[in-house]
């Protein structure tokens, strides 16, 4: 059996060979993470990036490598950015490096946050020596000062996992979220034109033909609701939209409203509208909106009520105009969704975000294959073959030809360029994720569709 620095020496060679293959280098630099060789770990880590900077994985890799070193801050930096930043899905291992690096800084409010989004997205990330040290039970992931815990507060109120305490005056500070100025555009978005259109109608027509509108009477602003399949491309699609009308563009989730303190969960949304009509034009972005707008009637807390009513008081603009504010929801479920959020000049237009058509799926394939050495992949054959598929589905095909190419590149010495057939073996491994999805929106679709709502759905799924 090789040893590992028979391995490193092997796949050194084979970089000398192709020093721009920036997947095999990044196989280098797991290796010698692996094996604690740390700094070499990091040169190389930086060298994939300088090739391919805007690459997940890298990035966490070198944050690895950083947090290794104890360099808490230039690690920290990277992962908020790919938070903040990326474009992909973020991955649960990203969250749980954050959540390490949070509590080493002293932040441990924050830090058990990011730990329950990474167990959320992944079990499998559940490691009972953090959650201990972040104040959480190992096998449920309560807080130890939860109401069936012993020692909780009855002052003290539980809201989407989170323990409220009354707020004073110290307590907290309200956010103000980065502001980004994103490249894309439409263009960089693959099919979608009925989405594409209806958000022109709702959005960019106003900013681009304000005399239009103002004849008519109709104010510049509103929101809009996208709600389909995970990893379909809504976050994407928003922040084209805002690239679109050279607007800024917050993105707000829901760790960046809700707060332990009772009252600062609601003051930290009315300063996130704030900081947009501050700012405008300014497209705000919720994602996973349905965790701050839940309906009413299934909480049975108050507080989960004052936030929704906040919420709601926001996009009416009841204390300051949102002229210019451009408000976007994203949500998998809108099931769950107060029906107040969908009344005129809130969420008014509700936007269904399928699986991509075909076109689209060869343009999420093609920029999926940028820097990659392909050699005359079909995409447009491999898109006929991904029905039903995500982007986030088709990252994974992706990713499964790419690592069985750098398996065959190790036993053969020697690198070699990705082809259809590759593809094609490596989609035998993937199944479309948005079937589940849709088993459930069927129901809801045909059950329980008041005004036609998920009308889309059903037309969608063949269903008259």
């Amino acid at each position: 059996m090789a040893t590992g620095d028979e391995i490193i020496r092997s796949l050194r060679e084979a970089l000398s060979v192709s020093p721009n293959n920036v997947p095999l280098r990044q196989h280098l630099a797991d290796t010698l993470l692996h094996y604690g060789r740390i700094a070499e770990a990091e040169e190389e880590y930086r060298a994939a990036l300088a090739l391919e900077p805007d690459q997940q994985k890298l990035q966490v890799g070198l944050a690895k490598a950083l947090f290794a070193q104890d360099k808490i801050g230039p690690a920290i930096v990277i992962i908020q950015n790919i938070i903040q930043h990326s474009l992909d899905i973020i991955a649960a291992e990203t969250y749980l490096l954050y959540a390490r690096l949070l509590l080493r800084q002293g932040n441990t409010e924050q830090a058990r946050g990011e730990y329950l989004k990474a167990v959320d997205a992944d079990p499998a990330m559940a490691d009972a020596t953090l959650a201990e040290q972040l104040g959480l039970q190992a096998d449920n992931h309560l807080p130890y000062f939860h109401p069936e815990n012993e020692g909780f507060s009855e002052e003290a109120t539980v809201v989407e996992g989170r323990i409220r305490l009354a707020a004073t005056e110290e307590d907290g500070v309200a956010p103000e979220l980065d502001l980004e100025r994103p490249k894309i555009t439409f263009e960089d978005v693959g099919g979608m034109d009925t989405v594409k259109d209806d958000i022109r109608m709702k959005i960019i027509h106003p900013l681009t033909h304000p005399e239009i509108y103002a004849a008519y009477g109709k104010t510049i602003g509103g929101g809009i609701l996208m709600y389909g399949p995970p990893g379909c491309g809504k976050t994407h699609l928003a922040r084209a939209t805002a690239g679109e009308v050279k607007a800024r563009f917050i993105s707000v989730g829901i760790n960046d409203v809700l707060d332990m303190w009772l009252g600062n969960s609601e003051r930290n949304l009315h300063e996130i509208f704030e900081q947009a009509r501050r700012n405008t034009p300014c497209v705000l972005f919720f994602d996973e909106v349905d965790a701050l707008g839940a309906s009413r009637t299934d909480m049975r807390h108050s507080a989960g009520r004052h936030i929704i009513n906040q919420f709601l008081s926001e996009l009416d603009g009841v204390q300051a105009s949102n002229e210019g504010v451009l408000v976007l929801g994203a949500t998998n479920a809108p099931w769950h969704l107060d029906s107040a959020f969908r009344r005129p000049g809130r969420f008014d237009r509700i936007i269904f975000v399928p699986p991509p058509d075909p076109p689209a799926r060869a343009a999420i394939l093609r920029i999926l294959l940028k820097g990659k050495p392909a050699q005359n992949v079909d995409a447009n054959y491999l898109a006929k073959q991904t029905k039903e598929f995500s982007g986030a589905d088709l990252k994974a095909v992706v990713d499964i030809a790419v690592e069985d190419k750098l398996r065959e590149a190790m036993q053969k010495g020697v690198p070699g360029p990705l082809v259809t057939r590759d593809f094609q073996k490596a989609l035998k491994q993937v199944k479309p994720s948005t079937k589940e999805w849709f088993a459930t929106a069927r129901n809801y679709a045909i059950y329980a569709n008041q005004g036609g709502i998920y009308d889309d759905i059903l037309k969608y799924l063949g269903i008259s």
